[in-house]
């Protein structure tokens, strides 16, 4: 698969030989993404969600009144969960929510991920990006070049120096990534992703050696 590689201007810059094998189609590696953006945004969730019991409510352990001759209801406790005020029966206590992918099973969803959206035409590679200043204004000036619109666009890098950096982190529809930290969940949000060479020829290399 040839895949067409710009300039920071926008001309074109070459091309990129993937191997055919790279690609997946069919329904293949579906479930793997599934489980592992499941994975991925359960070990986002603090778990820190927690309510107490009738045993952790504060309060006396006095009866509220004598059991018989009041023509009331019997009440045994000032913390029934009953009572306002009272615990809370079968609520939500702190909990670990995190899930295990196995390594194989990562590698198949990333795979299978990059190659949807690379069939889909969402995926551009840029030879290099060299800002000459850490303006804003110069770094929006590039993404027009390269007609990837302005929403939803992750912008890959392999060690973004330090103009990059600062010049993107205003810009509310860019996200700046690594190589090393992109998971699957940013490959399948965002709506466009541009890669910069090297960091899309390390992420191949590191899917082709497991």
């Amino acid at each position: 698969m040839k895949i067409p590689v710009f300039n920071s201007e926008g001309g074109a810059a070459g091309e990129f030989d993937l191997p055919d094998d790279f690609i997946i189609k069919g329904n293949r590696g579906k479930q793997a993404v599934h489980d592992v953006v499941v994975a991925l945004q359960a070990n986002r969730r603090s778990g820190t969600a927690s309510t107490k019991t009738l045993g952790e409510v504060a309060g006396s352990g006095k009866k509220p009144w004598r059991q018989k001759g009041t023509g009331r209801a019997r009440a045994g406790s000032f913390q029934s969960p009953l009572w306002r005020g009272g615990g809370v029966v079968f609520g939500p206590k702190p909990r670990d929510w995190s899930l295990r992918t196995p390594r194989k099973v990562r590698r198949l969803a990333m795979q299978k991920a990059l190659s949807d959206r690379l069939t889909a035409g969402d995926v551009l590679l840029v030879d290099d990006i060299k800002l000459k200043s850490n303006k804003t204004k110069e770094f929006v000036g590039l993404i027009k070049n390269l007609k990837v619109g302005d929403r939803g666009i992750l912008l890959v890098h392999d060690g973004a120096d330090r103009n990059l950096m600062l010049a993107s982190r205003n810009v509310p529809y860019v996200t700046l990534v690594s190589a090393a930290e992109i998971n699957v969940y940013d490959v399948l949000c965002c709506h466009k992703l541009v890669f910069i060479k090297p960091a899309f020829e390390k992420i191949q290399q590191r899917l082709a050696k497991d």
